[in-house]
């Protein structure tokens, strides 16, 4: 069953159009990879799922409600979270006071979230009372995370995660998306380390000038011989 779908998008800033009818689909409990060259329009899909920018046509839909155009706070309110690729965190605040903020609008009692979060990112409990500001790349890449799982989301919006990591902490990243999503998270990312990304994807689309060019397992598309000359250099 689809979790989430957007239809036929159009979408841009101002009279520039970066999107010309591109679609997507993430069922439950799926990984599902956007890839394609840069300026190809997989980042401006994301704010548009999410209501930051408004579509100028087509139709975002979360498990069969049609979210189209609503602000990105209600949007959050009804389950989609988001994690972009820079300025994800608050420097100044510890790394509890971070988890925490992602819980603003949570009524209940969140600490068994949070419990829950330092336990599928160990190296933040032991930090929990430290500034982000003063952790490592990989380490703020949790907190972010971390933040936005707080909500329990239906699903995580994943804007470039491996972005500016060294190797081994590209490799950690990814291992604790795969843990989240075996958890019961969907997760739409967005991801130019393109081999990573299709390895851990049950489905992927690749996205060439603001289109759909290529959709099929992440399997599938690593064997794609046209999608290895163009996207994974050979």
């Amino acid at each position: 069953m689809a979790i989430l779908e957007a239809k036929k998008i159009r979408a841009g800033y101002g009279e520039m159009e970066i999107l010309h009818g591109v679609f997507v689909k993430v069922n439950e409990g799926e990984i599902v990879s956007i890839i394609g060259p840069n300026g190809a329009g997989k980042s401006t899909l994301l704010k548009t799922i999410l209501g930051l920018l408004k579509p100028l046509e087509g139709r975002v839909i979360l498990d069969a409600e049609d979210i189209t155009g609503l602000d990105p706070d209600r949007i959050v309110r009804k389950g989609i979270c988001y994690v972009p690729q820079t300025d994800n965190i608050f420097p100044s605040l510890t790394v509890e006071e971070n988890l925490e903020m992602g819980a603003f609008i949570r009524k209940d009692d969140y600490k068994n979230r949070m419990k829950e979060i330092y336990r599928i990112f160990p190296e933040l409990k032991e930090r929990r009372k430290g500034r982000a500001g003063k952790l490592s790349g990989g380490q703020r890449q949790m907190v972010a995370i971390g933040r936005a799982l707080m909500l329990e989301p239906k699903i995580l919006l994943l804007d470039e995660p491996s972005a500016s990591l060294a190797p081994k902490l590209v490799q950690l990243i990814f291992e604790k998306i795969v843990q989240i999503n075996r958890s019961g998270v969907p997760i739409l990312m967005v991801e130019q380390n393109t081999r990573e990304a299709l390895k851990l994807a049950h489905r992927a689309y690749v996205l060439a000038m603001g289109r759909n060019r290529f959709h099929d397992t992440g399997e599938a598309l690593l064997k794609n011989e046209e999608v290895g000359r163009l996207y994974l250099g050979g």
